[in-house]
């Protein structure tokens, strides 16, 4: 039997665990210490202006080298990070409930776009089969809010959920009666596409079903 390739994954989002687990991958959980606000503070100082899709690229990469530094031994390592977009303007996580319920009331009877970076790490060794290789994407999905009234988006912000969340809602969760519909990738939605991570494996040479023990 071949052993499996470990895959581990650099993010402490249950969402994107359950994701891998459900389409048979096991993956192995480090969390990066990353300072978000001062890797995108010091990227907008050396580039200028960055788009949604560059801040969620941006950080994915900067979480899964940070990982991939950190680990000896073989593995392959996807890091993520989500943004969503709503009239040109980024958000991530709310700050606070009052940031979530005002957020809400922007998105209600809208849509956003709902930016996924994703940053891939070779970091196996020659003998494994390791190319070195590091490269990334972005996933975008289109996000159509239904439309809630204030009690409705109370309720949802005193669940706690949408605090935890970037764009402050899920799709798999309490918020999912609250999409009315999406055009695009529903795993992106989640927080990590499945179809992008399996294009990138393979440019790396791995293949889906290496990921997976028989």
């Amino acid at each position: 039997m071949t052993t499996p390739i470990r895959l581990v994954l650099a993010s402490a989002s249950p969402a994107r665990r359950a994701l891998l687990r459900q389409a048979g991958i096991e993956p192995t959980i480090c969390v990066s210490d990353v300072d978000e606000a001062a890797v995108e503070a010091a990227a907008r100082e050396a580039y200028g202006d960055l788009g949604p899709g560059d801040v969620a690229l941006l950080l994915a990469r900067a979480k899964a080298e940070a990982v991939a530094d950190e680990l000896d031994g073989d593995q392959v390592v996807i890091g993520c990070d989500s943004v969503l977009e709503v009239d040109g303007a980024v958000y991530g996580k709310p700050a606070s409930a009052e940031e979530a319920i005002s957020r809400w009331r922007l998105m209600r009877g809208g849509s956003g776009i709902l930016h996924t970076g994703h940053w891939l790490v070779d970091d196996r060794s020659a003998e494994s089969g390791g190319s070195g290789g590091t490269l990334g994407a972005t996933a975008e999905t289109v996000v159509h809010f239904a439309d809630l009234d204030d009690e409705e988006i109370d309720g949802y912000v005193a669940s706690g959920e949408p605090l935890r969340v970037a764009g402050a809602f899920t799709i798999d969760g309490l918020g999912a009666p609250f999409i009315a519909r999406i055009e695009g990738d529903h795993t992106n939605v989640v927080g990590l596409s499945l179809p992008l991570l399996r294009q990138l494996l393979r440019e790396i040479g791995v293949g889906w079903y290496d990921l997976i023990s028989s």
